[in-house]
């Protein structure tokens, strides 16, 4: 029997309330993991193929406002407000996606799925601060890591098997009522928590990382137009890029200084190189070789599965380097990626992406949990709050941008101006030099310690993943 001097996760005070937070987890965690399978379907039905990208690149640039604007909601109106905020924006973005009949209407469902995921990631900590002592709260988190495991692992499937059978607007649609499920059980708690005093909250942040987010956008934008007017819109793109991240992430992120900018640097390339590819392999699988959705996600969780199988090995192994094993996770990326490749080589066929993505899923598992000990080595206890949401950003725009750069390529292939395996050759040569150039310059994640960030972030800026 469980005591209130032994505090459970399921014990009769949390039961409802831990129910609640691990199923928005894991149903934020499916949405993210099976949309990748649904897409290539989606796109060819509402006849946006040269706009590939857009639906990915809108939901994790909308993602960093909803970060900001969900620490903003929890520190001023308390996590009851956040989470209602987040789940129905997420709801909202959910409806419209799979009722979608013309590709923009898509694209803006996407970004309000980003903005609403955002706010709930946020939201969830905020509640696990509140509503759950110390002593519960390291369990509580290992919970929600394990959250994303099973979406991970599945999720391409059967989103895949939805696709294939029951159209790909089930993807989205399907989640509705078992979202609102996961915020029922979880509101008679949140209903009892304290409302935050008042606060000083930065609500300039919120414009900084909408003005980072409209930079990628133009940046992607100009690449698909290729014209004159491109070249302009390009460079408004990388001064808003760069103006919007200078707040966000430590000084002397964009040169690799080492320490603790290298780190954040570090979570971008890692992050960017891999889901760049992520996305643009469930479409080759399916346009060069004619997968069907189901079949063409299973690479996705065989990537998952080396991520996790890697995750494992490394966290037995503390006393291992997290440097080497930061470098030996970008070269098994880039090795991965190189392998992938050969889906894209007239006459041999789509299978050698099994193998070679549980490969780069390898080497996501050996670099990822390094970088998280090593951002925590080098920031302080005032700053590490900052430190972290910067390290979530890096992953984001790191993301963004490199799938907004594959994008642009497919655009071409739509646009008849090379074919699909050219696009795709083309990506993995941008990817794996994004790899390599983080396992040559990982040392400098090594070295020097305590922050350097810009102005601080609330704690509560920090997200599920």
């Amino acid at each position: 029997m469980e005591t209130d001097q032994q505090p459970a996760l399921f014990d009769r005070a949390h039961r409802l309330t831990t129910a609640g937070l691990l199923m928005l987890v894991t149903f934020v965690a499916f949405e993210s993991m099976a949309v990748a399978t649904a897409m290539p379907t989606a796109v060819a039905e509402l006849d946006g193929l040269a706009w590939y990208a857009w639906p990915f690149s809108a939901f994790l640039v909308a993602s960093v406002s909803g970060m900001v604007l969900g620490g903003d909601l929890g520190d001023r109106h308390g996590s009851r407000t956040a989470l209602l905020t987040g789940v129905g924006v997420f709801a909202v973005g959910l409806l419209a996606a799979g009722l979608s009949t013309h590709m923009a209407v898509f694209v803006a469902a996407r970004a309000l799925q980003g903005i609403g995921g955002g706010i709930i990631s946020v939201a969830l900590y905020v509640v696990a601060g509140q509503a759950f002592d110390a002593r519960l709260r390291p369990r509580l988190f290992g919970a929600f890591s394990a959250a994303w495991v099973l979406p991970a692992l599945v999720g391409p499937t059967v989103a895949g098997l939805l696709t294939t059978h029951l159209g790909w607007r089930l993807v989205f649609l399907a989640l509705l009522p078992l979202i609102v499920l996961g915020l029922g059980l979880v509101l008679p708690a949140v209903r009892a928590l304290p409302r935050p005093a008042a606060g000083t909250v930065a609500r300039s942040r919120r414009w900084w990382a909408l003005l980072a987010g409209l930079g990628i956008g133009a940046l992607q934008y100009a690449g698909q137009r290729l014209d004159l007017l491109a070249l302009g819109l390009a460079g408004v793109g990388a001064l808003a890029l760069v103006l919007g991240l200078r707040p966000l992430v430590p000084r002397g992120t964009a040169g690799m200084r080492p320490g603790l900018p290298a780190v954040v640097a570090g979570r971008g390339l890692l992050a960017g190189a891999f889901f760049g590819m992520d996305v643009l392999l469930p479409l080759a699988l399916t346009e060069l070789h004619g997968y069907p959705a189901a079949t063409a996600g299973i690479p996705l969780t065989a990537g998952a599965l080396g991520w996790a199988a890697a995750s494992q090995v490394q966290g037995r192994n503390p006393h291992w380097s997290r440097v080497a094993l930061l470098r030996t996770g970008f070269l098994l990326l880039a090795v991965g990626l190189v392998a992938t490749a050969l889906v894209a080589v007239p006459g041999v066929g789509g299978w050698p992406a099994y193998l070679s993505w549980a490969v780069a899923g390898l080497g996501m598992g050996l670099g990822m949990p390094s970088l998280s000990v090593l951002l925590l080595d080098r920031s302080s206890d005032a700053s590490r709050g900052a430190d972290s949401a910067a390290f979530q950003i890096a992953d984001v725009t790191g993301s963004a941008v490199c799938i907004g750069i594959v994008g642009v390529l497919v655009a071409g292939a739509a646009a008849g101006s090379y074919g699909l395996s050219t696009a795709v050759l083309a990506g993995v040569a941008v990817l794996t030099a994004v790899a390599t150039t983080g396992a040559l310059l990982a040392p400098r994640a090594g070295a020097g310690a305590g922050s350097t960030a810009g102005p601080a972030v609330p704690a509560s800026t920090l997200s599920a993943s």
